[in-house]
């Protein structure tokens, strides 16, 4: 078997294992900046600074939650869910990344902390999963036969209006929090009931400035079917989500830099013109 990367010695995207842990250990010296809730079936967009710490959190018990995320000053720089699970496997945890797209390529944030059950269930499932994609009015009206706006995808579309992105912006989502997998005998996409209880979380520092956008997605805990013919009430298994923001102290970033785009030559993508 090859791997798409080689996480042995040697690996070139190794990351500093040790800095990071360093900061998922400093909550004395984290100042808070911000405190948002995220209400059932709804969404919410909120700015991240390079160097700061952002937590995440199931507040009053199993909730899954879509996430996406841009550059804050260029919406064109988005996480690439493809890529990223390609360079950090199917679902993220602990020292997981999130990569950029084209043509920027860089790491956009990094989890360094995460309160989920790391175990797979019996069935082959983990949390935190960038397999899947949001749910959307489209796959909810071919599916249930009727309308519904409450969508991750609505969403978060509504979430980023004030930012002065559209829905053209939403772009595919890690799915925190859910429990996921592909079954072998087709590799079919399945969910199961959400494992985090209240106060689970996780935490991402910023490698970049970043605006997120979080769904509390009307799937709820995942715990009832909510598309095709055994769909059933969704409503009370719906719960909000908690969003902190920190600032550091600056000693605790002392060696790390905020990384830049990658650069190759024009010739390498045909000629275009260099990321602007």
């Amino acid at each position: 078997m090859r791997l798409f990367r080689d996480t042995g010695p040697g690996d070139p995207l190794a990351i500093p294992t040790a800095f990071y842990q360093r900061l998922a250990l400093s909550e004395s010296e984290r100042t808070p900046v911000m405190n948002l809730v995220v209400k059932p079936r709804s969404g919410l967009a909120w700015p991240v600074h390079a160097g700061q710490v952002c937590r995440i959190t199931t507040i009053e018990g199993p909730q899954a939650g879509d996430l996406n995320v841009w550059s804050l000053h260029n919406p064109r720089e988005r996480f690439w869910a493809a890529r990223s699970r390609q360079l950090e496997g199917s679902h993220v945890t602990t020292h997981s990344r999130l990569w950029s797209s084209r043509p920027y390529h860089r790491p956009m944030l990094t989890f360094i902390r995460d309160t989920l059950p790391s175990e797979t269930s019996p069935l082959g499932g983990r949390c935190h999963d960038l397999l899947g994609t949001g749910c959307d009015p489209f796959i909810w009206k071919l599916m249930n036969g009727v309308p519904f706006d409450r969508t991750c995808y609505a969403n978060l579309a509504r979430a980023i209006a004030p930012w002065h992105l559209t829905e053209l912006d939403v772009h595919d989502v890690l799915n925190l929090f859910m429990r996921t997998g592909l079954e072998p005998a087709r590799g079919m996409y399945f969910m199961e009931p959400v494992p985090a209880r209240s106060g689970d979380l996780v935490e991402f520092f910023a490698e970049i400035d970043l605006l997120c956008a979080l769904s509390s997605c009307p799937a709820g805990d995942v715990s009832v079917p909510h598309l095709g013919p055994d769909r059933g009430d969704r409503e009370t298994t719906c719960r909000p989500l908690g969003v902190d923001v920190f600032d550091v102290e600056p000693a605790l970033l002392a060696g790390w830099t905020s990384p830049e785009p990658v650069e190759v030559p024009a010739s390498s993508v045909g000629g275009s013109p260099s990321v602007s």
